[in-house]
């Protein structure tokens, strides 16, 4: 699609939606979700912003320079800390907003918050990133790695939670969903079908390098759902040389365990990212993910992707094009799955990974979410 074309799409939902009200989670961090937030913004300029919390100064310029307004969560004690605990009173806290006056409203779900209720005429359109997999797919790891109290709390709040999260999505017009993951799982727990946007990558921030390392590359949170003790035991019994970027409560135990050809650096700056993509022999991607953003960088950056292959992956990473996929999320599979890269590598082609990549650049985002709305 040319310029000319996205700007009619643009300029024609513009025409059909005078006032659009966006609904966001909580706005504690700038993350994957937020710089969603902000191409939606690049649309829709005059936006006003509803979320539960909000914390300015962990905020992007771009979001501040719209009206942010809360729920009254935002009001109660350690909110800005500790909203997650305060998830029993959300649904309340939603259906009190007055969204009278706006023609469209738009929720951003991973968080509750397609629970809001529009004026009768109002279209409501829902990007889920996620349904709460707190309460849906993940509920037994959450509640396993909580606390007694917090199992206790659980079990006498997140039933009714479920039931609410069912009912509310009949409250919207038109789903998106970020990746066809998503799209089966807001099939199997809302029974609702939904249109396939995935989210805008900057795409155009990364580049390839000419010279590129022996060295692996492995991007995360060190959090446990991330398994980044899968790369770490895989790359011990191999010695090939791996880079692990990314904090989280597990470096620690990861960096005690990480034999002496892997290094862990908690943090880069963006160019020292970008850098670190661009010569990586690949990207090592351990996690299931609802998209992925990451891999999307690397590609980009001209690198293949080792995935696994469930989640986000499946949309993502095109095999033997712009990498590949082990099968199950276990040491023994990932290694099986870069011996059967590193006999495929040579016939990796740096351009057709970076051509792959440019599916997912922002402009196709914003086509994609214009032709939703003006559908719904």
């Amino acid at each position: 699609m040319t310029g000319t074309e996205l700007g009619g799409l643009r300029n024609a939902v513009a025409r059909r939606f005078g006032r659009v009200a966006i609904i966001y989670h909580w706005l504690v961090q700038m993350r994957g979700g937020e710089r969603v937030l902000e191409r939606m913004l690049d649309l829709f300029p005059d936006a006003d912003i509803y979320t539960h919390v909000y914390v300015p100064d962990k905020i992007s310029a771009k979001i501040r320079m719209h009206r942010v307004r809360t729920t009254f969560i935002n009001r109660l004690p350690g909110a800005a800390r500790h909203y997650q605990k305060y998830l029993p009173l959300m649904p309340s806290a939603l259906e009190e907003l007055d969204l009278r006056g706006y023609d469209l409203v738009i929720s951003n779900e991973t968080g509750p918050t397609k629970g809001v209720i529009p004026a009768p005429d109002a279209l409501h359109a829902c990007y889920t990133h996620s349904p709460m997999r707190y309460l849906w797919d993940h509920y037994p790891d959450y509640r396993a790695s909580a606390g007694r109290l917090a199992r206790l709390a659980m079990s006498a709040t997140f039933p009714a939670l479920r039931r609410w999260d069912v009912t509310s999505a009949a409250r919207v017009d038109r789903f998106m969903a970020n990746s066809r993951f998503v799209q089966k799982r807001i099939e199997k727990y809302w029974r609702r079908s939904s249109q396939l946007v995935h989210p805008p990558v900057a795409v155009d921030d990364f580049a390839p390098v000419s010279e590129v390392s022996d060295r692996y590359l492995w991007v995360s949170q060190m959090t446990r759902y991330k398994r980044p003790d899968i790369a770490v035991e895989a790359f011990n019994r191999t010695g090939r040389p791996l880079l692990m970027v990314g904090d989280g409560d597990l470096f620690e135990e990861m960096a005690r365990r990480a034999g002496p050809n892997i290094t862990l650096v908690r943090r880069m700056d963006f160019s020292e990212l970008c850098r670190a993509y661009a010569e990586a022999k690949a990207l090592v991607f351990t996690a299931e993910e609802d998209f992925g953003i990451v891999p999307v960088e690397a590609m980009a950056s001209g690198r293949p992707v080792v995935a696994l292959g469930k989640g986000g992956v499946l949309d993502t990473v095109a095999p033997e094009v712009s990498g590949m996929v082990f099968a199950e999320q276990s040491a023994n599979s990932l290694e099986a799955g870069l011996a059967r890269f590193e006999a495929w590598l040579p016939h990796f082609d740096p351009a057709a990974a970076v051509g792959h990549a440019r599916n997912f650049a922002p402009e196709v985002f914003d086509r994609r979410f214009c032709e939703a709305i003006l559908d719904a």
